[in-house]
C-alpha cells in the first residue's frame, strides 16, 4: 500500500505551491512590462488563474478534510469537484482575455523590447511550474485528491505553455516578424480554453456521480484476486467519490444457512480488501442476499450439504457483471 500523506502535509504542499505561484506571477508581469509582449502576457494571465485557483484549492482542502457531521453525512469532499470546476472556468476566462487582447493588437501593435530578458523569465518559470505540478500530481494520486491533481495538471500545462511561448519568442527574435507575437498568443489562448473546458467537464462528472471506470476496474480486480467460494456473487456494485474518499455500495450473495454473525464477518472481509487497497479511505454499505436454488450451478462451495443442483461453471467477475442489479445465476453459465 502506497504511503499516504496526512491532511496537514497535503495542505502544506498546496500552500507552498501557492506561495511559489505568487512569486512567479510577479516575475512574469515584470517581464511583460519590460517587453510589451502579448505572448508573455499570455503566460502572466494564466499565472493569475494559477494563484486564484491555488487559494481556492487551499480552502477546499481545509473543508474537505473535515469529518462527517449531521448536516454532511457523506463528508465535505464534494467541494473538491466544485473547486476544480471553478478553476476550469477561470482558465477559460483567461484564454478568452488572451485571444481578445491579441486580436486587438493586430490593429494597434505594441513595440517589443528586451525579449531576451523576457525569454529567461519565461523558461525559468516553466521549469519551476513543472516541478511544482509534478509534486502536486504525485501527492494527488497518492491521496486520491482531485484538488491536488487538478492544480498539479494545471501547473504542468502552464509549464508546457511557457516552453511553447519560449519557442515563439525565439521565432520572433530570429525572424523579426512582430506579428508572430499575437499569433503565438492566440494559439496558446485556444489551448488554454481547451484545458479549462476539459477540467470543468471532469468536475461536473464528479458532481453528477459519473462512474469512474478506472476505480471500478481496480476494485473488481482486487476482489477477484482474493475471491472466496462462499462469495457466490457480488452485484449492484456502485462507487461514488467524495473528494479523496470513496463510498461503495454492493450486494453480496452468501449461503442462506449462514448465521448473521458469519455473514457479517464475510462482508467485513470484502470491505477490508478494498480499504487495504485505498488506504482506509472507503466507506461501505454492503447488503447481504441469501442464495437461492438457481445459484447452485455457479456456487463453488464443494462440500455444500444443501445443494439442489450440480455445480456447472465458475462465473468470471468483471465490472459489467458486478454492476448489474440482479443476482448471478445459471443464465450466466455458457
Amino acid at each position: 500500500m502506497p504511503f499516504k500523506y496526512s491532511d496537514k502535509t497535503v495542505f502544506r504542499i498546496q500552500l507552498f505551491a501557492v506561495v511559489m505561484g505568487v512569486v512567479l506571477l510577479g516575475a512574469k508581469f515584470v517581464a511583460y512590462f519590460y517587453t510589451h509582449s502579448n505572448t508573455i502576457l499570455t503566460d502572466a494571465l494564466e499565472s493569475i488563474i494559477n494563484v486564484l485557483a491555488g487559494f481556492l484549492a487551499l480552502y477546499s482542502l481545509h473543508l474537505s478534510s473535515k469529518p462527517q457531521d449531521f448536516d454532511h453525512p457523506y463528508g465535505h469532499g464534494k467541494i473538491e469537484f466544485i473547486s476544480a470546476g471553478f478553476e476550469g472556468i477561470l482558465i477559460v476566462v483567461a484564454g478568452v482575455v488572451i485571444i481578445t487582447k491579441s486580436a486587438w493588437c493586430f490593429f494597434s501593435p505594441p513595440v517589443l523590447e528586451h525579449l531576451n530578458m523576457g525569454m529567461a523569465i519565461v523558461i525559468a518559470s516553466g521549469v519551476v511550474n513543472y516541478a511544482l505540478g509534478f509534486m502536486l500530481v504525485r501527492a494527488g494520486k497518492v491521496n486520491n485528491s482531485m484538488i491536488l491533481k487538478a492544480d498539479g495538471e494545471h501547473l504542468k500545462s502552464d509549464a508546457y505553455s511557457s516552453f511553447g511561448i519560449f519557442i515563439g519568442l525565439i521565432l520572433i527574435i530570429t525572424t523579426g516578424v512582430a506579428i508572430l507575437d499575437n499569433i503565438v498568443a492566440i494559439i496558446f489562448g485556444l489551448i488554454i480554453i481547451y484545458m479549462g473546458v476539459r477540467l470543468a467537464r471532469k468536475s461536473v462528472a464528479g458532481i453528477m456521480d459519473e462512474a469512474d471506470e478506472s476505480v471500478i476496474e481496480s476494485i473488481v480486480e482486487n476482489i477477484n484476486a482474493k475471491r472466496k467460494p462462499q462469495w457466490i456473487d457480488i452485484h449492484n456494485l456502485r462507487v461514488i467519490q467524495f473528494g479523496s474518499r470513496l463510498h461503495v455500495d454492493c450486494h453480496i450473495t452468501l449461503p442462506w444457512y449462514y448465521t448473521l454473525q458469519v455473514a457479517h464477518n464475510e462482508m467485513e472481509e470484502v470491505a477490508a480488501i478494498i480499504n487495504e487497497q485505498h488506504g482506509q479511505r472507503v466507506e461501505f454499505f454492503i447488503h447481504g442476499d441469501p442464495c437461492v436454488p438457481k445459484s447452485c450451478p455457479i456456487c463453488m462451495i464443494q462440500d455444500c450439504k444443501v445443494r439442489q443442483h450440480p455445480f456447472k461453471k465458475r462465473v468470471e467477475w468483471n465490472s459489467n457483471r458486478l454492476r448489474r442489479n440482479h443476482k448471478h445465476d445459471e443464465s450466466l453459465v455458457g
